[in-house]
């Protein structure tokens, strides 16, 4: 049986920026490590790639050295060929473009990559048309339609393909937001191309829908319906998103647009939170959970709020979670679930088949979720 030759280029500064609240991590990775931040881009390629393990004796990987991609596939015990060198820095936007070409070279038939939009773009400018990537999602903000809704997601997509099934190839929007912009609340993005993905069932993410909640009525009912229902001594987690941000100014609160609060007693406690803040504000303490779906994707763990981080999401109880969404947002579905990648795959699969919506004054519809 023929070898199928995957290439693997992993963006080891991808995602730093999210725990410690910096909306992102370009230009900013050396900034997240002195705050304590951890990088994660390997540990969720590693839950991609475990979904190949029935597939290992047909699979040769051609990847980078070290945190590239070389370093986990050692440990994995997987086949692969190193290309390229070493270098004592860390590897940067030229080093991905670098790859990209070098792979497209030796002739792989899909090329893996591990990052946020910024890692997209890095690829979008250096492949060829028609040369089939995947993204396996590791970064902060996630705008673009390249990357599979999970990294299991991304390995199960990726064996289906190995193991000779039916995989659509279409047509993925690469997209990315102004990070220096989005640190003062001003959210703009942009389109830089499009990439050809494999596209099949529920795997692949949808292009975020933007815009400001416009449904002021919805989120003055659920603000009154909040306001009459506060828990004395607990403290109420607001996650970022327009949402929640009109739901806190219908409360007469100032939070922050696009990060993590906490609220105790009507009153906010602190502001744009990091994951370590947040995991001391709850742990121990009774919690409640609010969070938003991304509008067109659905996600409402795991995109733009990895403050809250899989042992923040235990020590409130999953229990304790609250979607808030208006009508017209679930719209945006078109029926497809909700969507939780919390980077901890037996977390993600804790998760309720349905969770509860608060989409009005005492109004809570029940919807499906997807891992």
């Amino acid at each position: 049986m023929s070898q199928f030759h995957l290439g693997l280029i992993i963006n080891p500064l991808a995602g730093l920026g999210g725990p410690v609240g910096l909306k992102g991590s370009d230009g900013v990775a050396e900034q997240a490590l002195a705050l304590g931040s951890k990088p994660l881009a390997a540990a969720r390629t590693r839950t991609a790639l475990e979904c190949l393990r029935a597939v290992q004796e047909r699979l040769e990987f051609l990847t980078f050295p070290g945190p590239m991609g070389a370093d986990l596939l050692a440990e994995m015990g997987f086949s692969y060929r190193v290309l390229g060198e070493l270098h004592d820095r860390p590897s940067s936007a030229a080093d991905t473009r670098k790859a990209v070409e070098q792979l497209q070279e030796a002739g792989v038939a899909l090329i893996l990559f591990a990052g946020g939009d910024g890692t997209a773009r890095d690829v979008c400018a250096a492949v060829r048309e028609g040369q089939p990537v995947l993204g396996i999602p590791a970064g902060v903000k996630i705008q673009s339609g390249v990357y599979a809704v999970s990294p299991r997601a991304a390995g199960e997509l990726t064996a289906r393909l190995i193991e000779g099934g039916l995989v659509r190839l279409a047509s993925g929007e690469v997209r990315d937001i102004d990070e220096s912009a989005l640190r003062e609340g001003k959210v703009t993005a942009r389109w830089y191309g499009e990439l050809t993905v494999p596209q099949e069932g529920g795997y692949m993410q949808q292009v975020k829908q933007g815009g400001v909640e416009s449904e002021e009525l919805v989120l003055s009912d659920l603000a009154d319906w909040l306001q009459d229902s506060w828990e004395a001594d607990v403290r109420y987690i607001f996650g970022p998103g327009s949402t929640l941000h009109g739901l806190a100014q219908n409360l007469g609160l100032e939070t922050s647009l696009l990060g993590v609060d906490v609220i105790e007693n009507g009153q906010v406690i602190a502001l744009d939170v990091t994951e370590a803040q947040l995991f001391e504000l709850v742990a121990g303490h009774p919690a409640r959970l609010l969070v938003t779906a991304i509008g067109g994707q659905g996600h409402i763990i795991g995109r733009g709020n990895q403050q809250i981080s899989p042992r923040v999401l235990r020590a409130v109880g999953l229990e304790h979670l609250r979607v808030v969404a208006t009508k017209r947002k679930l719209g945006t579905l078109q029926g497809r679930p909700l969507l939780v990648d919390s980077g901890d795959v037996q977390l993600d699969d804790a998760f309720p088949d349905v969770v509860k919506v608060w989409a009005g004054y005492k109004e809570e519809l029940l919807y499906p979720v997807g891992k």
